[in-house]
């Protein structure tokens, strides 16, 4: 009873809001609606109104550029400070060793990697958007840049002949190799930047969504694979070519394993102690994270603690352990990047350009939607290219966010862009006083803080099982990028994944849903009637719906999908029909010709027995009986006629289109639906469109689909009022038949 009693109210709380109204097509309705007066703008006057300038939109673009200047005014203090200062030492200190690590990576001495954590860091305080990520060096972008490095300088130029034992020699050869893969490094930073820049101010900050997540993740997987097999050698102590290009990490596979014997043991076990050492700290703070006022600096104590100990025991003279070496003090003076070397790399300047913006936007959204604030995805290209470009004459390699440092500097307290300020102010204290100090830090130890950094992506293989339950076309490219990636190289291997990337949004509009509506009893709500079963159909009309647009692509296959939804192919009625009447006129045909070979006989009979043969013939045979010959043959084809030769009919009168989900229509798909109109419209069936937006309605006009055949009559403002127009139509036409 209670049920009864509210679902009575419920219905009466809807009566109230429902609205008693014509049944509205696009013309009934845009006649009753008046639309803006709105003049057009000339491309003299558009070009005036963007030149134009007062003040406050001067001020407006000057905030937009130098964000600080927005926010250093209104910092609180009290409230951050504390926060971002903790924030900013514990980023530093985890920034220093991760400098040093990277820089190997990116096939250059150690100290550029500081330089890169200094001035970039430094400039994105300026120009960033985002408060919490950590601008600097990164192992994927590290990895691509010792790949076009090595590449560009490979060890091959090097003369390996070295007959003399004098050292200073063996130091040049290697301090030339070392110059010249710098300045590939430098030419990088500062191309992609200018990339990032130009990017930035033609508003082109849309292009990371191309960079879809299963992309990304693959990509970085895969890149994460290359960056640990580069550092096996490190790791055990061997000496190996580097190799980049497609099947890099095969061919480095292969001159480790083949040079295995000669691993070195001191440097073995000094590496895997680190890596011990850093994943045992790293638990601890996982496990302990809210307990700790800032997590335990594990890289920095690894870092000291390789350093003593390998100062200590002399690792490098007494057992051959590779160390980090020379790490000059004080700052480089500014110089102009080697522009001639941009046509060999400018591929690749773009690559790394649009991956770097891609990790920072993504790592900045992350945050930005957690802790309630907007990131501008245009001004983050605007500071990345600043922090490339500009960087590049300290001669820095290209930057961008790393996860790991975000992460802590986020969880560290860090509230603003001052904490990253003050972690470049960290790494500057160690170029300019103490970074002489840890030129005995084993290479060993620099491999095992990379590998361990690594842990996070290489858990990124987990993400095959959780595509496989939800999405096989996102595993799909999970999978093309991360096999394209490790196999091709970093740089084809993303090419290969953005195309694969916009096939799958083809094949995906290309091959959507069909499917037909139906009606919710006593509501204007139409779903899908196979997937409800309260869903009915209105008899004799036919809603269909097809989740995507219509064009060129999808225009065949959405005429066969209409075709087999709605039962009705016109064209295989329209042959029928042919067929039924040609096979009807053969047969009339056949009877004239039997009646006029009957009159013949009759007229040539010259005896009078022959003539009253043919007479009482004629009259029971070839006669006409109610309109009918009485011959057998043609009796037998004319009762026979209604069943063989009544034209085929449909069983539905009306068709309607659904057009919500459709953004836009092509030049080919008007012709296809103009065309569906026309065909449906010979076999008796009424086809209209509704739900049509718009957007998609000016694009069926600028493409000439009106006309005197299809006018915006057939087009309605919803399925509820196409249903009611198609019912009214059809009750017209059968009246009209009724009475004649």
């Amino acid at each position: 009873m209670a049920r009864a009693e509210e679902e009575a109210a419920c219905l009466e709380q809807t009566q109230r809001y429902c609205v008693q109204r014509p049944i509205y097509n696009q013309e009934l309705l845009q006649g009753q609606l008046h639309r803006r007066q709105r003049t057009p703008q000339t491309l003299g006057q558009k070009i005036a109104q963007s030149c134009r300038c007062s003040s406050k939109k001067a001020k407006s673009h000057l905030y937009s550029f130098l964000p600080i200047l927005k926010w250093l005014p209104r910092y609180p203090v009290k409230e951050y400070l504390l926060g971002d200062i903790i924030s900013g030492v514990s980023t530093g200190i985890m920034q220093l060793p991760q400098g040093l690590a990277y820089a190997l990576l990116a096939a250059v001495p150690p100290v550029f990697g500081l330089y890169s954590s200094f001035y970039p860091v430094f400039l994105y305080t300026f120009f960033g958007t985002s408060r919490h990520i950590s601008i600097g060096t990164f192992a994927v972008v590290s990895m691509m840049i010792g790949g076009v490095a090595v590449r560009e300088v490979p060890e091959e130029i090097i003369p390996l002949d070295f007959n003399s034992t004098n050292i200073t020699d063996v130091l040049e050869y290697y301090s030339a190799k070392d110059t010249k893969r710098v300045q590939v490094a430098v030419a990088l930073a500062f191309l992609s930047g200018l990339i990032q820049l130009c990017l930035g101010f033609l508003r082109f900050g849309f292009v990371a969504i191309y960079l879809t997540e299963p992309l990304v993740r693959g990509f970085t997987t895969a890149a994460a694979v290359h960056v640990f097999v580069s550092q096996l050698k490190y790791l055990l102590g061997i000496q190996t070519c580097r190799y980049s290009g497609p099947l890099s990490v095969v061919y480095t596979l292969a001159a480790v394993f083949s040079k295995i014997t000669t691993t070195n043991i001191a440097a073995l076990i000094v590496g895997l102690t680190c890596i011990v050492l850093l994943l045992i700290g790293k638990t601890i703070n996982l496990r302990f994270k809210k307990k700790l006022p800032v997590p335990i600096p594990m890289e920095i104590i690894v870092v000291i603690i390789g350093t003593g100990v390998s100062a200590g025991m002399n690792l490098n003279e007494s057992y051959k352990v590779n160390i980090v070496g020379n790490i000059p003090q004080g700052l480089r003076a500014p110089a102009v990047p080697e522009i001639h070397l941009s046509p060999a790399i400018l591929g690749d300047a773009v690559a790394i350009a649009i991956v770097g913006f891609s990790m920072a936007v993504s790592m900045a959204k992350i945050f930005a939607l957690k802790h309630g604030y907007t990131i501008n995805g245009n001004q983050e290209l605007i500071a990345l290219g600043i922090c490339n470009s500009v960087g590049s004459f300290f001669q820095t390699f290209p930057v961008t966010c790393s996860m790991s440092r975000s992460l802590v500097q986020e969880s560290t307290g860090g509230k603003t862009q001052i904490a990253g300020a003050l972690s470049a102010v960290m790494v500057l204290l160690v170029i300019v006083a103490i970074g002489y100090l840890f030129e005995p830090l084993p290479q060993a130890v620099l491999a095992g803080i990379v590998m361990v950094n690594l842990k996070g992506m290489l858990k990124q293989f987990k993400d095959i099982s959780r595509f496989w339950r939800t999405s096989k076309i996102e595993l799909a490219i999970w999978v093309v990028a991360f096999v394209a990636s490790l196999f091709l190289g970093l740089d084809y291997g993303l090419l290969t994944a953005v195309t694969f990337a916009i096939i799958t949004v083809i094949y995906r509009t290309q091959s959507p849903e069909y499917r037909i509506l139906g009606q919710i009893p006593n509501t204007d709500i139409y779903c899908d009637v196979e997937e409800y079963e309260e869903v009915k159909e209105y008899p004799g009309i036919k809603i269909f719906q097809a989740n995507t647009s219509l064009y060129f692509a999808n225009s065949e296959s959405y005429r066969n999908a209409l075709k087999k939804k709605t039962g009705v192919d016109p064209s295989a009625l329209l042959a029928a029909r042919r067929k039924a009447q040609k096979r009807h006129a053969r047969e009339i045909k056949a009877a004239n010709e039997h009646r006029k070979k009957a009159v013949l006989k009759l007229v040539s009979s010259s005896t009078n027995d022959v003539e009253a043969s043919a007479k009482h013939e004629i009259a029971s045979d070839d006669l006409p009986v109610n309109g009918k010959f009485a011959d057998s043959s043609v009796q037998d084809t004319s009762l026979d006629e209604h069943e063989h030769f009544v034209e085929p009919k449909t069983n539905i009168h009306s068709l309607i289109l659904d057009f919500t989900p459709v953004n836009f229509v092509d030049s080919v798909g008007a012709k296809t639906l103009k065309l569906i109109i026309k065909k449906y419209n010979e076999v008796g069936v009424y086809v209209c469109i509704a739900s049509c937006s718009d957007p998609v309605t000016n694009e069926m006009t600028r493409l000439n689909f009106f006309d005197k055949s299809v006018t915006r009559e057939l087009l309605f403002h919803s399925i509820h009022d196409a249903v009611l127009a198609c019912q009214v139509k059809h009750g017209s036409a059968a009246q009209a038949d009724s009475n004649l």
